[in-house]
């Protein structure tokens, strides 16, 4: 019988689930969840002859449900659950339409937490570890990616309070505060979003900075291995993490610079694609399945 630990991990099929996934299989084995069915199935095979693969919206209860029980079932339990799916969305608030960040944070704070939450018996049951995929725009005032720094400050402040209740029940929680990884949702947004997608490399110094998906992954699985509370990269997150308040003001005080750039590419793409369709790639299957959730259907549109 397979001793090893189980762990799952959502957004399993591309960029930091699939590479930490990787570098897990020596020691777990792996349960990968997403979407994506056809880039899933890919995936499982990167992961070792044992790896799971299960299709799963997070935005969907019963969806969400029925994967872990099946992981439950077929693995025998979870030791470690890494939420890390999540997606995107850009633009000045003030453009747009408010249900962007209910499309955003069904996905990053509420779809997380049900699949943590539904794993948690199993956590408990094995004295688990709990991982969520945070951000680092959950730290400062992350103009311009609002909605999405919402969604993940979110998610930090209720690992926060997880924490907590369940510390006596051998479980701990981590959070992970990653700055730009060269991942889809980065990548992706600089092909796909238009001018809104070339304004990272306007902020100052090492905020403009992408680092690559592999450093994030090094930095989930120490953070895996030694059950850490917080998992940081690159390496000014820390520091900013320790003195938050006091750097977050000095942020705001940089990047306001940026924000009439911001304004005006938003406007310019709410003007071409509504208010809603502007926040979000429309060829993301994530971007639309999040957008069905409420009641929204993104459209293509030429680029200006």
């Amino acid at each position: 019988m397979d001793a090893r630990p189980v762990a799952l991990i959502t957004g399993g099929a591309q960029g930091i689930g699939l590479e930490t996934a990787r570098r897990l299989a020596a020691t777990h084995r792996v349960a990968l969840l997403d979407l994506d069915g056809a880039k899933l199935e890919d995936a499982r095979g990167a992961c070792g002859k044992d790896a799971l693969a299960v299709v799963c919206d997070i935005a969907e209860q019963d969806q969400v449900t029925a994967a872990v029980d099946e992981v439950v079932q077929r693995a025998g339990g979870i030791d470690v659950v890494f939420s890390n799916a999540g997606i995107g969305a850009g633009g000045a608030l003030r453009h747009l339409d408010p249900e962007v960040l209910e499309a955003i944070i069904d996905v990053n704070l509420i779809g997380n937490w049900r699949v943590i939450h539904a794993c948690l018996p199993s956590i408990i049951e094995r004295r688990g570890y709990v991982l969520a995929n945070a951000s680092a725009s959950a730290l400062l005032p992350a103009m311009g990616i609002g909605h999405y720094a919402a969604s993940k400050a979110g998610l930090e402040h209720l690992m926060n309070v997880l924490r907590v209740e369940v510390a006596h029940l051998g479980v701990d929680v981590g959070v992970t505060y990653f700055w730009f990884i060269a991942t889809d949702m980065v990548e992706g947004a600089e092909r796909e979003m238009g001018d809104l997608g070339q304004l990272r490399s306007a902020f100052p110094g090492p905020l403009a900075k992408v680092i690559p998906v592999s450093a994030a992954a090094d930095a989930v699985v120490a953070g895996i291995r030694g059950r850490r509370r917080r998992v940081t990269a690159p390496g000014w997150v820390e520091p900013l993490y320790r003195v938050r308040g006091l750097l977050g003001r000095l942020a705001e005080r940089d990047v306001v610079a940026v924000a009439p750039r911001v304004d005006a590419a938003t406007a310019e793409r709410v003007g071409r694609l509504g208010d809603f369709d502007a926040a979000f790639r429309p060829r993301s299957p994530a971007h639309q399945a999040a957008a069905h959730h409420v009641h929204h259907d993104l459209h293509d549109a030429p680029a200006p």
